[in-house]
């Protein structure tokens, strides 16, 4: 699912690192976005829309839009398009418009 080849860009990976999404036990490369990490392991909905309840995926992949908002180490609303990976962080569905602290 991750592009390594390109004719144009180069990709640089950090190391790769360890990190859980809904329970599941998953890696990616640290400093990455969380949801390209994820999308790199097959997960391709991040979200369901508050009203209907659709499935909904990376749209802008800037930081923009709200289609990307997870839980990340319990923290709501965490824009995953643009959020670095870390070894060891939790990522989950959220529910609804989330939690605030």
């Amino acid at each position: 699912m991750r592009i390594k080849n390109h004719p144009i860009l180069k990709f640089e990976f950090g190391r790769k690192v360890k990190f859980t999404f809904e329970g599941k036990e998953m890696y990616g490369y640290e400093g990455e976005p969380i949801g390209a990490a994820l999308h790199d392991n097959g997960v391709m909905v991040l979200r369901q829309s508050i009203k209907l309840k659709r499935p909904r995926g990376f749209f802008c992949a800037i930081g923009h839009c709200s289609s990307c908002l997870m839980e990340v180490d319990g923290e709501s609303n965490v824009r995953t398009c643009v959020e670095p990976l870390k070894e060891g962080m939790v990522v989950k569905l959220q529910k609804g418009k989330g939690t605030l602290k």
